[in-house]
C-alpha cells in the first residue's frame, strides 16, 4: 500500500530523515519508534506532504532551507509532488502531534470539519466514531477547548475518521495521555483496523503499542537501525532496553 524508498530529508544543514525505507501492506498496523528528535514527526509530515507544503512556502520568500530527496509510492502512485490536500483525497489521513483542534466550536462542528474535502454524506462516519469513541457523543455539544486531554485525542482522531482515510497516520497518540486513556487509544486503533483501515504510527515508548503491532520500525537520528515483526522486536534484547524499560 505505501512504499517508502531512499527518503531523506534536511532542514538547512541538519539531516532529520537519512536515506529511510519501509513498507506497509494493506490492512497491517506498522509501529515506528525512537526516541526524542528520532525524526518520526518528520517520517509522517513528510509521508502526509507536509513538508513537501512547508518546502514550496520556503521557496516562495525565497528560501532553500528545505531539501528531500527519495521516493512515497501510495497505491502506485507517486506522491513525491503532490500538496497535502490531494493525499487526503487519495485515503492519506494524518494525526498530528498535539494535533490542534477548533477550540471555540463544539465537538459536533470539529468532527463535521474534518469530512470538509469529502462530498457524500459523513453522517455513517460520525456516528461510528460515536460508537469508537462514546464520550464524545456525551460531549458532543462542548466546546472542544474544554476537553481533556485524552478527550481532545479522541477528538483528532475522530475527525481524521471522518475524512475516511485508508491509511491512518498517527503521530504519537499516546503522548502525555493517563494510562487508562492510552489503553482507550491502543483499544480504539484495534477496533479501527477491523473496519480496513491502515495505520501508521510512531511512538517513543513501545510497550503499550507493541502487542498490537504486526512490524516495527526502530530509527535513530532519521536512520533505521532495525525492523521486524512485533516478536521479533520484543525478543531483541537492545530494542527491550531502549524501548520497554527492561
Amino acid at each position: 500500500m505505501l512504499k517508502v524508498d531512499n527518503l531523506t530529508v534536511f532542514f538547512e544543514n541538519a539531516i532529520a530523515i537519512n536515506d529511510l525505507s519501509l513498507s506497509i501492506n494493506e490492512g497491517e498496523i506498522v509501529g515506528v519508534f525512537g526516541s526524542n528528535s528520532a525524526g518520526k514527526t518528520t517520517l509522517m509530515n513528510t509521508i502526509a506532504g507536509l513538508t513537501l507544503h512547508l518546502k514550496r512556502r520556503e521557496q516562495r520568500k525565497g528560501g532553500t532551507r528545505i531539501t528531500i530527496t527519495g521516493a512515497v509510492n501510495f497505491l502506485g502512485e507517486e506522491m513525491n509532488n503532490t500538496k497535502p490536500s490531494y493525499r487526503v483525497k487519495k485515503g492519506i489521513v494524518l494525526c498530528r502531534e498535539r494535533h490542534p483542534v477548533l477550540k471555540d466550536c463544539t465537538v459536533a462542528e470539529n468532527l463535521r470539519l474534518g469530512g470538509y474535502l469529502r462530498r457524500d454524506n459523513i453522517t455513517d462516519t460520525i456516528n461510528f466514531v460515536y460508537e469508537l469513541f462514546p464520550n464524545l457523543k456525551r460531549l458532543s455539544g462542548k466546546k472542544a477547548g474544554m476537553l481533556s486531554g485524552g478527550e481532545q485525542e479522541m477528538l483528532i482522531i475522530g475527525m481524521a475518521l471522518v475524512a475516511r482515510p485508508k491509511l491512518i497516520l498517527m503521530d504519537e497518540p499516546l503522548l502525555g495521555l493517563s494510562p487508562l486513556m492510552q489503553d482507550e487509544v491502543v483499544r480504539a486503533v484495534k477496533e479501527i483496523r477491523k473496519t480496513g483501515v491502515t495505520i501508521l504510527l510512531t511512538e517513543q515508548y513501545a510497550r503499550p503499542i507493541m502487542p498490537i503491532i504486526d512490524r516495527g520500525y526502530i530509527i535513530e537520528n532519521g536512520t533505521q537501525i532495525v525492523s521486524g515483526t512485533a516478536e521479533e522486536l520484543i525478543n531483541n534484547p537492545e530494542v527491550k532496553s531502549a524501548y520497554f524499560g527492561i
